[in-house]
């Protein structure tokens, strides 16, 4: 790679800070998280769009006031998604940007939601108006609002979308250069799934580049054979590659390669964590890859019976550890503890269970020792020495 060749010391550090943010942030803007970034952006476009079409295939638009990274699209991946976002949130965000896209400058939030629901009716989604229905299109508008598309002049986008009337102003800037896949080529929806996914101009080597950047964890055995060929032979240069150009730290081992940020900027799900989900998740890791022979397989499948009388057990070895909400309600807390484990590409569902990651081993806990059964070790009183340095050996 030479795109920070022939850049001083200081430039190309802050052209892995800015290719960072824009990982992190692809729609950056000014008056946005990180918005100061922006002009330093903006002074190394030229090098940053080299360097994100070169080793990504990411095409990079810079303007005075935003910054858009075109990634690829997930394809049927939908860890990448917004936390916040149900699928049913997507579905309203879609319809959202079709409305938008000939409302003009400026509406009230009412009309919006009227032509939302319409654009419903008439692509054929069943759109009641309910608690449930409501809190997905707020979820799809709050995220719009935080991108900056839109924008509330006056009044708010209010939670469940409580009757209250508000302005809302559309950056229509923004607003094209939301849309990422190629909308104008797709047949269906499910074309432009596989469209958005498409590898970059290099084929194999950006496929392979996106999965190390994009996710925390790529094995062997979930590539196809001529990328997990090309992964194994260039091991060596990625690792130095991804460390140059985005601050990325891999570990390279004989089931795949995991990518990490010293950092945690890149980080957008963190793991282990503070949450009792998240606490039983890393506790419940033991006991779920156990059994494992020798040499063990890059996945290992349990089943989600097995999951439920693992999580049980930890909630009836420590009850006051956890939270209330998950100790009553032992199936809330499984789906959980399996859906952040997925999302940490530590688990994918099969149709005998669940398939955990050989990379879970890296998470295992390790006890200080059982409080029972420990004993106090004996208190070892020093010997006092019956010479000093500072006494003479022969005193006259």
């Amino acid at each position: 790679m030479n795109h920070l060749d022939n850049l001083s010391d200081i430039d190309a550090a802050n052209v892995v800070r800015c290719a960072r943010t824009l990982l992190r942030r692809p729609l950056l803007r000014s008056d946005g998280p990180d918005g100061e970034l922006l002009s330093l952006v903006y002074r190394h476009r030229a090098t940053l769009q080299d360097l994100f079409a070169g080793l990504l295939g990411y095409r990079l638009v810079v303007e005075r006031r935003f910054a858009r990274l075109y990634k690829s699209g997930p394809g049927h991946d939908d860890t990448r998604g917004v936390l916040s976002m149900s699928p049913r949130g997507y579905a309203y965000l879609a319809l959202t940007l079709a409305v938008l896209t000939g409302i003009g400058r400026q509406t009230l939030l009412s009309r919006l939601v009227a032509d939302i629901r319409s654009a419903a009716v008439e692509a054929g989604i069943d759109a009641p108006d309910d608690v449930t229905e409501r809190r997905a299109l707020t979820a799809a508008l709050r995220h719009l609002v935080s991108l900056g598309v839109l924008q509330e002049t006056e009044g708010s986008v209010a939670q469940d979308m409580i009757p209250q009337e508000a302005l809302i102003t559309i950056d229509t800037d923004l607003l094209g250069q939301l849309v990422t896949g190629p909308v104008g080529e797709a047949q269906d929806p499910a074309h432009l799934v596989e469209l958005a996914a498409r590898p970059g101009p290099r084929g194999v080597e950006h496929a392979v580049r996106r999965k190390l950047v994009e996710t925390p964890l790529v094995l062997y055995a979930d590539l196809p054979d001529d990328q997990a060929e090309w992964l194994r032979r260039n091991q060596r240069k990625e690792t130095a590659l991804l460390e140059q150009a985005f601050g990325l730290y891999t570990e390279c081992r004989v089931e795949g390669v995991l990518a990490a940020d010293p950092e945690d900027f890149l980080t957008d799900l963190s793991f282990p964590g503070v949450s009792t989900v998240a606490r039983i998740a890393l506790l419940a890791l033991p006991d779920l890859v156990e059994g494992d022979e020798e040499d063990p397989p890059a996945r290992h499948v349990v089943t989600t019976e097995r999951i439920g009388e693992v999580c049980a057990a930890l909630v009836e070895d420590y009850p006051a550890a956890w939270s209330k909400q998950f100790t009553d309600d032992l199936d809330r807390l499984v789906a959980e503890v399996t859906e952040l484990l997925r999302r940490m590409g530590l688990a994918v569902q099969t149709d005998e269970g669940w398939s955990i990651s050989a990379a879970a081993h890296r998470w295992l806990p390790s006890p200080d020792g059982d409080p029972e059964r420990e004993q106090p070790e004996p208190v070892v009183v020093p010997e006092v020495p019956s010479w000093s340095l500072f006494d003479e050996e022969n005193v006259s």
